[in-house]
């Protein structure tokens, strides 16, 4: 017949891995470095994070659209936005430079053919 006292080490031993593992596991499910502290700082820094890749997707709409103006080929709308954008204006123009500080004679003044480059 089955001696139970004889098994009874063994099951003890058994239910003693089996705890060790299940230990291990748990650990690691919550404290690993994919576990459920890394989430939730991971959460965190991307709450953190959010405006700045707000901003980010903004300014990247507001190139892509600039990109598919000037590749419109439209040669008005590319002398417009470099004349509001970068200051330049057609060689043929004239500009009027208007400062808070005297002008001395030797600056030369040009008057403005265009109204939207008077900046």
């Amino acid at each position: 017949m089955y001696d139970r006292r004889k098994g009874r080490p063994q099951q003890i031993l058994v239910s003693l891995v089996c705890s060790c593992a299940l230990a291990y596991f748990a650990y690691h499910a919550v404290m690993g470095k994919r576990g459920l502290e890394a989430r939730s700082r991971l959460i965190e820094r991307s709450r953190r994070l959010e405006p700045e890749i707000d901003r980010l997707e903004a300014a990247r709409a507001r190139l892509e659209h600039d990109v598919r103006l000037l590749n419109a080929r439209d040669g008005d709308l590319i002398a417009e936005l470099a004349i509001e954008v970068l200051g330049f204006t057609p060689i043929d123009s004239r500009v009027i430079v208007s400062s808070s500080e005297p002008v001395s004679s030797s600056e030369a003044v040009r008057v403005l053919d265009h109204p939207q480059a008077s900046h």
